[in-house]
């Protein structure tokens, strides 16, 4: 299930406030008005875009506010309650016949899920539909990749662009060398473009694609462990074997977590039946 994650807009926000509380600690209010220059802003915003279309085609291009989008979002995947599922589909397997699954799958979301239940419901071999579902893994390692690309290509050539916007004003400055009194404004302005790309790759594109790798990371471990089911519940697999299995992915604080919640609705049911 997809939810809004408010960690990415407060870590960037939070980001910029100690920029400007930087700022406002050495000049006051009226100093956050002098690294504002719309000329450096251009530079940088206009040549990083005009990069970006070199390096990429228009459908990547057309992926990235997709992707970016993804950077807001986060995925509820409970590895537990995936085991669970798998263990209540293989208890129903070996009582009813694979052909009762197709049932369970009206309460299940995931299409991933769906397509691997529907392959062991059709009867396919364990070894092909492990290689059709890592086939589909592999997919979408490579569409996350692609979209994540145009993340860190912009990381990479936001200070880039900033330092040329430097070098611009720099030029600029050289040639006013007869007024001294033109140097350090100029000199302000000139070095504000590198500011700019510096701050938006290390707080907005870089930490952004590494936010998006490690979604596909979690996503990729979690279709692993449905496979991992699938194939348990195809061959008719003991539910409790399977669910040891299974449970060899989750970690320690996840076992331990677990442990405390079966303990304490043990407890809960218990004080329930005393009453």
């Amino acid at each position: 299930m997809s939810k809004r994650d408010l960690l990415t807009p407060i870590g960037i926000t939070l980001g910029f406030i100690m920029v400007v509380f930087g700022i406002m600690s050495n000049s006051g209010i009226g100093g956050v008005s002098s690294f504002v220059q719309a000329s450096s802003i251009i530079i940088v915003l206009g040549g990083l875009a005009a990069a970006l279309l070199v390096n990429f085609n228009l459908t990547d291009i057309k992926l990235t506010f997709k992707v970016v989008k993804e950077a807001f979002r986060r995925n509820d995947m409970n590895l537990y309650e995936l085991i669970q599922l798998f263990v209540r589909l293989s208890e129903r397997a070996r009582r009813e016949g694979l052909l009762a699954l197709e049932a369970e799958l009206e309460e299940v979301d995931d299409p991933f899920i769906k397509k691997g239940i529907l392959l062991a419901v059709d009867g396919v071999e364990p070894e092909v539909i492990n290689d059709i579902l890592s086939a589909e893994i592999t997919a979408v390692e490579e569409r996350h990749y692609r979209g994540r690309a145009i993340i860190e290509k912009a990381g990479d050539y936001a200070p880039a662009w900033g330092m040329i916007g430097t070098l611009i004003g720099l030029v600029l400055m050289l040639q006013s060398l007869m007024d001294p009194e033109t140097l350090g404004p100029k000199m302000a302005v000139a070095l504000l473009t590198t500011l700019y790309g510096t701050l938006l790759a290390n707080l907005v594109f870089i930490p952004m694609a590494g936010k998006l790798a490690n979604k596909t990371e979690k996503e990729i471990f979690a279709k692993q462990v449905i496979i991992e089911g699938v194939i348990g519940v195809q061959s008719g697999q003991n539910p409790k074997i399977l669910e040891e299995k299974l449970s060899a992915f989750l970690s320690e604080e996840d076992k331990k977590s677990i442990e405390e919640s079966v303990e304490e609705e043990a407890g809960v049911k218990e004080a329930a039946n005393e009453a």
